[in-house]
Formats: structure tokens, sequence, C-alpha cells
């Protein structure tokens, strides 16, 4: 038997940001983000081999451990080594022997939340092999925790609750841990139009995006005023996107999206480099009226609008960075779970 699930990458189309504590305990947090037909995938065999090993299979790894019920954290794959230590534990389960493989279709630091879409997909393999009882938020929610609270990393709440719920979503985001996850009815017109007109561009350089996220943090928690209204206005931006979206007035999403960067600049130092610059300015001279880069910055994708046939023109203009644009659809679904 073969248990398989696989979880989406997500593109934060606005809002991004404010979805990471301590803002969003203070403020309230908005973010508009949407599910791609970019995947992390988990396959999980269960064997009587008294072993547990883990294949990474886009990185050509493996690592191999004796099944015991705490595995140890020493900084070699502790992302998925934590995920079995807290499924464990928290349903007293007995040692588990078995063999998992992960592939993403991203790779890590590139700003689509592979990380926590990846945790997503493991736990779900997870609560479909054991039978675990756990819904959507139950799912979202372990992610979360698994991440910001066993092995303390920073960042927000949308990636965990994007790929466990997919499609577009207007998400809130409140104090003590409460979310609310508002799914938007897009039209089938207006979804492939959007996939048609946002180019996809991977700069081939990776961040870590805990230090950008930490700055983030501490302008918040010192009061930064340009750093605040920023972010304050990127929610409002969020609020825009989902008005505009639901109305199908997709062009306005060109001008919201170059609102939103020249904001989410503000947020911290180190969200935008040289390259973003250089590459954002030559794709507006090709036609896309306005762009974001994808998570919290200083690496990794970044996409533009590009109305009408624009998109071909741009993306010869960035031929020149050395880049790869990176063909995708934007997905109505998330966490998917089955055995084979």
């Amino acid at each position: 038997m073969i248990i398989r699930s696989k979880a989406p990458l997500r593109l934060g189309l606005a809002g991004g940001g404010t979805d990471v504590s301590p803002y969003s305990d203070i403020y309230g947090g908005c973010i508009l983000n949407a599910t791609t037909s970019l995947y992390a995938y988990c396959d999980i065999i269960p064997t009587n081999s008294g072993t547990i090993n883990f294949f990474l299979q886009d990185k050509n790894k493996k690592y191999s451990y004796k099944s015991e019920k705490v595995l140890p954290i020493d900084g070699e794959i502790d992302l998925l080594k934590a995920i079995y230590n807290r499924i464990v534990k928290d349903y007293s389960l007995n040692v588990l022997s078995f063999d998992i493989h992960t592939f993403v279709d991203a790779p890590a630091g590139s700003g689509l939340g592979t990380s926590s879409t990846l945790v997503v997909a493991v736990v779900g393999a997870f609560c479909e092999w054991l039978s675990l009882p756990l819904g959507e938020y139950d799912i979202a929610n372990l992610a979360y925790k698994i991440e910001r609270e066993d092995l303390q990393l920073a960042g927000g709440k949308q990636d965990q609750y994007a790929a466990t719920f997919g499609g577009f979503n207007f998400m809130e985001f409140f104090s003590e841990g409460k979310v609310i996850v508002n799914p938007l009815r897009i039209k089938e017109e207006t979804l492939n139009e959007l996939s048609r007109n946002i180019v996809l561009y991977y700069t081939e350089t990776s961040r870590n995006s805990s230090d950008i996220i930490q700055l983030q943090q501490e302008n918040v928690k010192h009061n930064n005023k340009e750093s605040l209204e920023a972010m304050h206005k990127l929610k409002e931006q969020a609020i825009m996107m989902k008005e505009a979206l639901l109305r199908n007035n997709l062009d306005e999403i060109g001008h919201i999206l170059n609102i939103g960067w020249e904001f989410k600049k503000q947020m911290a130092k180190g969200i935008t480099t040289q390259l973003f610059e250089d590459v954002y300015s030559s794709a507006l001279k090709a036609g896309a009226i306005g762009g974001k880069i994808s998570g919290a910055g200083g690496g990794g994708y970044i996409f533009f609008y590009c109305p009408n046939n624009t998109r071909y023109d741009v993306i010869q203009s960035m031929s020149k960075f050395g880049g790869a644009v990176r063909r995708f659809e934007f997905t109505k679904k998330g966490l998917k779970t089955w055995k084979n």
C-alpha cells in the first residue's frame, strides 16, 4: 500500500505580511492568495523494517533513522522529522516504520510557500494513513504549529491555509491564532484569463525568508511608523484585490499589484534587490501594468500582470536577466490524499 498526497503552492496576490504576528495579533491581517498547478507531493509506504527512511526526490537525498517515538531535531530535515514527532506525540502512537518520499515543484526559498505546503502535504498523508480526525482548519493549524511553535521558524499563517483549502481565498487573521478563510467564487473565464495574463518569472535566486520576516516583526514591535503604515496599506490592497476579482475587473489587478509593490518594499530592508528592480522596470516598459515579489522577498519568484497579448513582449524583455518563466494555471482544489 502507498499513501499519497499533494498540496498546491500559492501566489500571494495582496496583503502579504499582514498575516505575521505581532501585526496580525494587534491590528488584524488580510490576505488574498490563490493556488497554482505547482505542487508539493508526499508518498508514505508503511514497512516493518524498524527504520524510517526519508527520500527527498527533488534533491536526490536520503536520510535513515531507527524507528523511535522522537527523531532528533539536529539541523537535518528537521521539518519532516518535526511532523513525525508531533503526530506521534499528539495521537499517542506507537513507533512507526515507513519510507517517505517527497517532491516539490519549486525550490526552497523561491517565495511560493514551498516549506509550508510540503508540511501540509506530509501531514495530509499521515492523516490518510492513520485515519486521523482532522478537518481543513485542523490540518492547516497543525502545520502552522509545527513550523512556528515546534521549530520556532519565523513566518506567517497564509501558506498553510492556502495549501490546505486551495483556490482563491480572502483570509482574515486575528489575535489568539484565529483565522477565517473566505473562498471566492471566481468565474471560469476570469480564472482562465488571469492565468493567461500573469507571467511568473524565477530569478534563479533564493533567500532565507525568516531573516526578512524577523525584521518585519521587529518593525512592528518598535512601532516603526513607515513599516506599519505600509502594512496597513497592504491590508487595504487585499480588499481592493478581492473586489476587482469578484467584479471581473482584471486590468485593475495590475494597478493594485503596482501599488502593493511600492508599499511592500517599505515593510523591511532586504525585500527588494537591484535585480528585482531591474526586472520589474523592464517588464513595465514591455507592457506589464503591475507586479509583485512572491513571498517575503529578497529572492525567488516575481510575477507580473500583462494585459492583452503583452505577455510575449514581457517574457522577451526578461530573457537578458538569465532567469526562467514558469508556466502555470490557477487551481480550485487544495490538499488531496488517497491510497494506492
